[in-house]
């Protein structure tokens, strides 16, 4: 018996990891801050191979007494040997700490701002300033990457996963705070109102947790679960009767391990199409994605497709217009049209553009020329209706104008603080114009002559978890009665009456907004700074220059 026991030893020493603890305190995204990390790296790690990564939050808690429950290198030294998870590189990160200036003040504690905060930073910091210490071969595949926390440190986790789905795949959340401290309690709604992400998730919780100002942890778990069943994400959890406390958590650190890692190397991390219950399973093509039609552009704006499915574009700072063919051929149809912003194909097929120095022109694609139909006015965004009526936005001023395309006449048709993109109906008997920093897009019945009537801020904007403006730009309709519209978050759809039902987040690598957006066919194209993208989707347009379309009545 002793000699087995001894075996036993020898081989549980032959397979441990080591752990080496450091600190860093050059942080350029959490400035004058300073934290302990520790770094585990597995006993069958030579460098020959690229190794998976896990994350850990709160990391001190994760890797003190050795040989006890929740010490997460010995759980890694078990399940590595018996090959219930793939070779994995431990990064453990503590909070990071501002130091007192004396002895008098206290230090700035870094942990809600950086877990329980929204938006990349705390990812970006990960990918950008932690991971590229380690000095180790760490595979970039986001399949190959983990992450874990308790409480904040839960959220942290989940929340570096949903922002860089390009970067981590795979999360486990203990007690986490999903609630409200710095918008968390936003997550179940956006997750069932965003493009599912190719994300695995192990919740735990236990019905005696915190029930506090900032919201009930049990009861947010629980809707967090929900909201992932809604939308289809690989997911589990186990729920308990613990408090706030890693100690049911860390008992289920060696079953969440072996969930959250199996079939790695097999099957991917991936999103359920089949089991999503919201608008991306009716409207999405499950296997299609954006591609990138147009790129190197200083500011792509003003998207407007012809009936033969041409795609006309401008790039404003170099006073371009381009168009795409529906052969995905890119040629530039003319130059010096003085900044060209918004453009819009009126019903006589010119295309009708904004432009400087307080300019309206239409441009004639069959002779090249460009002719100024009104002066006097700034213009940023533009919509045409079948009927020959032309309204723009004048952002300086606040100001949406009105022309009457047959007697080529001006004049102010409403005023709305802080607009830009503008846009019309499917039926074309209402005016929309975006609020940028929102959350409203402005909605106006168009009377006969034009004119503006029964203003409300109608549509409610999905906030941006990174941005405190949600950027309302430019917008269409579709034939389902739908407005789509370009904000920070991505591509934000509306119903009738105007509540958001499905987000479709920017490109990977776009950091900015969507600027524009329109449909043709079968296809979506939107507009970013730098680049024009597609997507094949199920929805049907609905372009200003065609006879309008009624759509069904909306489920109110």
């Amino acid at each position: 018996m002793r000699f087995f026991f001894i075996l036993a030893l020898f081989i549980q020493l032959l397979n441990a990891g080591t752990l080496t603890k450091h600190q860093f305190s050059d942080s350029k995204i959490f400035p004058g801050t300073t934290r302990d990390y520790w770094i585990y790296v597995p006993a069958q790690y030579d460098g020959s191979k690229p190794a998976c990564l896990m994350v850990f939050q709160d990391g001190a808690g994760f890797v003190r007494n050795p040989g006890k429950e929740g010490y997460v290198p010995d759980v890694f030294d078990k399940l590595i040997a018996a090959g219930e998870m793939p070779l994995t590189i431990g990064l453990f990160i503590n909070p990071g700490v501002v130091p007192a200036a004396n002895e008098n003040a206290q230090p700035r504690f870094n942990r809600s701002l950086e877990y329980d905060g929204m938006g990349p930073d705390y990812a970006n910091f990960l990918v950008e300033e932690m991971i590229p210490r380690l000095n180790l071969k760490i595979s970039d595949n986001p399949d190959d990457r983990a992450l874990c926390g308790g409480s904040s440190g839960a959220i942290a986790a989940f929340t570096a996963a949903w922002e860089r789905p390009d970067q981590f795949r795979r999360v486990y959340s203990m007690i986490g705070t999903y609630v409200g401290l710095r918008g968390g309690n936003d997550y179940p709604a956006l997750i069932r109102k965003t493009e599912p992400k190719p994300l695995r998730i192990f919740l735990q919780d236990g019905k005696n947790d915190l029930n506090i100002y900032g919201g009930d942890w049990w009861m947010a778990n629980q809707t967090m679960q929900r909201a992932l069943e809604f939308s289809g994400y690989e997911h589990t959890y186990r729920w308990g009767d613990g408090g706030h406390s890693r100690k049911e958590g860390n008992k289920l650190m060696v079953e969440a391990l072996r969930w959250l890692w199996q079939d790695h190397g097999k099957t991917p991390v991936r999103t359920h199409p089949g089991k999503c219950k919201s608008r991306a399973s009716e409207w999405l093509i499950p296997g299609e994605d954006w591609q990138v039609v147009s790129e190197g552009h200083n500011w792509s704006e003003g998207l407007a497709i012809a009936a033969d499915g041409t795609l006309y574009f401008t790039d404003v700072p170099d006073s371009e217009l381009f168009k795409i063919t529906p052969d995905g051929k890119e040629s530039l149809v003319a130059k010096e049209t003085a900044r060209a912003n918004g453009i819009a194909l009126g019903p006589d097929g010119k295309i009708l553009y904004t432009a400087s120095a307080k300019q309206i022109r239409a441009y004639d694609l069959a002779t090249g020329k460009h002719e100024v139909i009104d002066i006097g006015a700034g213009a940023n965004d533009i919509v045409v209706s079948h009927a020959g009526h032309l309204y723009f936005t004048d952002p300086k001023e606040g100001k949406v104008w009105h022309i009457d395309l047959k007697t080529k006449k001006r004049k102010m048709a409403a005023s709305v603080n802080g607009l830009n993109g503008i846009g019309m109906s499917a039926d074309q008997t209402q005016l929309f114009v975006c609020e940028f920093a929102g959350p409203y897009v402005h909605s106006f019945s168009i009377e006969e002559d034009g004119s503006l009537q029964n203003r409300q801020a109608y549509f409610y904007a999905q906030q941006p978890t990174q941005n405190s403006k949600v950027g309302l730009d430019g917008q269409c309709a579709v034939a389902s009665g739908h407005l789509l519209v370009g904000t920070f978050a991505g591509l934000q759809i509306f119903d009738q009456p105007g509540r958001v039902q499905l987000v479709l987040p920017r490109p990977a690598y776009e950091d900015g907004r969507v600027n524009y957006c329109a449909v043709h066919g079968d296809m979506l194209y939107i507009a970013t700074r730098h680049r024009i993208y597609k997507r094949k989707v199920k929805l049907q347009e609905a372009p200003a220059w065609k006879y309008p379309v009624k759509p069904p009545k909306p489920r109110l």
